[in-house]
């Protein structure tokens, strides 16, 4: 990296924690995060999918306008997961993650000024389109539903509930299908289930609820993004299922996605579930083996890179699990080209290797820990940080020793890896969680966890085989 270069980062940096405040960027930033630069584009390594999914929700404009203010021009940014950041995190700093999640969740926030709503006839930014998108077997039935949804709202698959691991094309699919129903006059709404929950509350705290629900419910197509956010909200369970009656029962469209499958997000109403399941519900696999090779020959186009036959098969065949680790694997072939003053035509499947290295040892364990940690947490009404943290409360152990135990059992990482991971944890505590299920599993014993409506118990084994059914699908 160069001095200039590098210079320009530690610019953005400061400007980044300027605009955010120094608690947000030491929690959220600060050994969480390294910024690597080329051209114009902008790549945001994080340690694990939460932390980049919420860097992205909450503070993409931030970075955005700090690296704008350094280079003169607003750069694309791009979140690469670098599981080797994780140990740069300390026990505090994963508790002021979980805190701060927590906090932002409970607290009431208004609608926001800037946009990120909206029903078709204000500001909408988003490059997502669904000719844009790469089909193959592991996502054809979910874009072909999407497709269907844009082309004739309402009509067919309604609702439609799209689901899959992160990284995998879902908010793609359903920002496209605004994109093409803004096309045709369409009146419709794209909304975060957070965005929604923290609108309700806002409305509520400023008595302006009639207002929230006009501008929900009076929609052609109403699209909500992470469901699985609703979870263990009562109060916006009820109102989100109003509104679904509504908006559905009218004959309207309703589009939403998921990490997980409606039957498995835990602490959701069964009335919900039971409306979820009503329609279509569409899972999104990890891409084959051809899907993956069309990803790279179209993101590498769109980096202005040509790479052989030979380098493409190479990376299909070694990162295999999301679209996000394949974009990483390019920039970081992206960055070592610009070290080479912009030549990869002698890149060959050797040089290849050495570059991705690290990546490629590294990114399966981590990415499927991270399916592991999105299906576990959804389904006992909690979030990632809250696994990585130190809390010990009865649903977040629960919860943590289930995580360990599959972790163990699909990946075969070594224990004090799955520690490191998992919050820094130290071997003894993983070997301790997955003896403490193992044994429930051979006494045929239940789990236990807290929930908002009191304590819920189900057989361990009945929870741990619906698990690994789910992630070997």
């Amino acid at each position: 990296m160069s001095a200039d270069t590098r210079g320009c980062l530690e610019k953005i940096s400061k400007l980044i924690a300027d605009q955010v405040g120094p608690r947000r960027y030491q929690v959220w930033f600060k050994n969480s995060t390294r910024l690597r630069l080329d051209g114009d584009h902008l790549q945001v390594n994080v340690p694990n999918q939460f932390i980049g999914q919420w860097i992205e929700r909450h503070f993409a404009e931030d970075i955005t306008a700090a690296a704008a203010g350094v280079l003169g021009k607003s750069p694309q940014i791009h979140t690469v997961v670098d599981p080797s950041l994780f140990a740069n995190l300390r026990k505090r700093q994963l508790d002021h993650q979980a805190d701060s999640v927590t906090r932002q969740i409970d607290r009431a926030t208004p609608p926001p000024a800037n946009g990120k709503n909206h029903n078709g006839d204000g500001k909408w930014q988003s490059k997502f389109k669904l000719d844009d998108f790469i089909v193959g077997p592991c996502n054809e039935l979910a874009y072909k539903c999407a497709t269907e949804a844009a082309r004739s709202p309402g009509k067919q698959f309604n609702p439609l509930f799209i689901h899959g691991g992160c990284g995998l094309g879902k908010t793609h699919l359903l920002q496209g299908i605004c994109n093409a129903l803004g096309d045709h006059g369409v009146k419709w709404m794209y909304s975060s289930a957070e965005e929604f929950t923290n609108q309700f509350l806002w409305a509520i705290q400023t008595k302006k609820v009639d207002r929230f629900r006009a501008r929900f419910r009076q929609v052609d197509v109403l699209v909500i993004d992470d469901v699985h956010f609703l979870s263990e909200k009562k109060a916006t369970q009820q109102e989100f299922l109003h509104t679904f009656n509504e908006i559905a029962g009218g004959g309207r469209q309703v589009v939403m996605a998921s990490d997980a499958h409606p039957k498995l997000i835990g602490q959701l109403a069964e009335p919900l579930v039971n409306r979820f399941v009503s329609g279509m519900v569409a899972k999104i696999e990890k891409p084959d083996r051809a899907t993956r090779r069309q990803i790279l020959i179209r993101r590498a186009a769109g980096l202005g890179m040509t790479l052989s036959d030979e380098i493409l098969d190479f990376i299909a065949d070694n990162i295999q699990d999301n679209v996000r680790e394949l974009e990483g694997a390019l920039f970081k072939l992206l960055a070592y080209r610009s070290v080479d003053n912009g030549h990869n035509g002698d890149l060959d499947v050797a040089r290849v290797r050495t570059m991705l290295a690290d990546h490629i040892s590294t990114v399966s364990p981590a990415v499927r820990l991270g399916d592991v940690e999105a299906m576990v947490s959804t389904f006992f009404g909690l979030r990632p940080a809250d696994l990585h943290s130190s809390r010990k409360s009865q649903t977040v152990s629960t919860a943590r020793s289930v995580a360990m135990y599959l972790t163990r059992k699909m990946t075969g990482l070594s224990f004090p890896d799955i520690g490191k991971y998992m919050g820094n944890k130290n071997h003894a505590t993983v070997l301790q969680a997955c003896r403490r299920i193992d044994a429930r599993l051979a006494d045929d014993l239940l789990l236990e966890w807290e929930t908002s409506a009191g304590v819920m118990k189900q057989p361990a084994r009945e929870v741990i085989q619906r698990f690994q059914n789910e992630l070997t699908r």
